[in-house]
């Protein structure tokens, strides 16, 4: 399994990645899900990848020479020359489908379903930063403002805390540690996602970034953000009140509308009435 996050602020972008695969319970390898293509000053863009690891890999490949012709007399589009984002994750749609014409029937002759998710982001030269999320035919979806991240993989773990933290918002280092507490709660559930992980934050305009980080279970920040999470969060549980069954000793009652709880109530004695 795999998680992977992508999140698009007014300051920058934040990617997230785990590294464990698995075909069964005594087959889980490391791979990394993250790749970074670079070239600085002009363009900067990461790709994530989930689901079947053979056609994922076939695909990132593929991105770097993958080519779109408009018409026969046009300079073929690729993700270096593209002048758009929306061009670049064009290419990379066409790479999905590619590898999708190449080894689908072969696949499911072998009963293996075509399945690969992508989340795709940067910024070229000339335009805005711009979020993606791939699907396995190729078409995609853009971030915005209202939806300003993307999952894929093992998603409901870590949802609820960006749910309540990310908008555009929130500043670079705060959406980094928002998304390691989300990852946090994905590995706290779910053992078929894994350490090390793969983090990069990119700064808006800079079209290059030095924050580049590989997670494993030695590293300081994140001992310290899963330490601190599951404390913070056990005082906060510890803070709330018990449930009251009535309203003498408390403000907040549990039970306010008995009569509702008598449809629930099995009768074994027919003569006997529910109180």
């Amino acid at each position: 399994m795999t998680y992977c996050v992508g999140i698009k602020l007014q300051a920058g972008l934040v990617f997230l990645s785990d590294s464990r695969t698995n075909a069964g319970l005594d087959q889980i390898s490391t791979f990394r899900k993250m790749i970074v293509y670079e070239k600085p000053g002009d363009r900067f863009m990461v790709l994530l990848t989930a689901g079947n690891l053979s056609i994922a890999q076939s695909v990132r490949e593929l991105l770097q020479v993958e080519q779109l012709k408009e018409h026969e007399s046009a300079q073929p589009i690729t993700i270096w020359n593209a002048t758009s984002m929306f061009d670049a994750v064009r290419v990379l749609g066409a790479a999905v489908r590619h590898v999708y014409d190449r080894d689908a029937a072969a696949l499911k002759q072998a009963g293996v379903e075509f399945n690969v998710s992508l989340i795709f982001g940067g910024q070229v030269h000339g335009e805005g930063m711009r979020l993606f999320q791939v699907y396995s035919a190729g078409n995609f979806i853009e971030a915005t403002p209202e939806t300003p991240y993307f999952q894929i993989g093992e998603s409901k773990y870590g949802k609820p805390v960006l749910d309540r933290v990310i908008t555009p918002e929130t500043p670079l280092d705060e959406a980094a540690k928002c998304a390691l507490v989300s990852m946090d709660s994905t590995l706290k559930s779910n053992l078929s996602v894994g350490l090390p992980l793969d983090l990069v934050v990119y700064e808006v305009d800079h079209f290059a970034t030095d924050k580049v980080a590989c997670i494993d279970e030695n590293n300081p920040y994140f001992q310290l953000v899963r330490g601190g999470w599951g404390q913070k969060l056990r005082e906060v549980f510890d803070s709330l009140e018990d449930p009251t069954w009535d309203g003498s000793h408390t403000d907040h009652p549990l039970l306010l509308a008995p009569s509702r709880s008598k449809a629930l109530r099995k009768i074994t004695n027919p003569a006997e009435k529910l109180i």
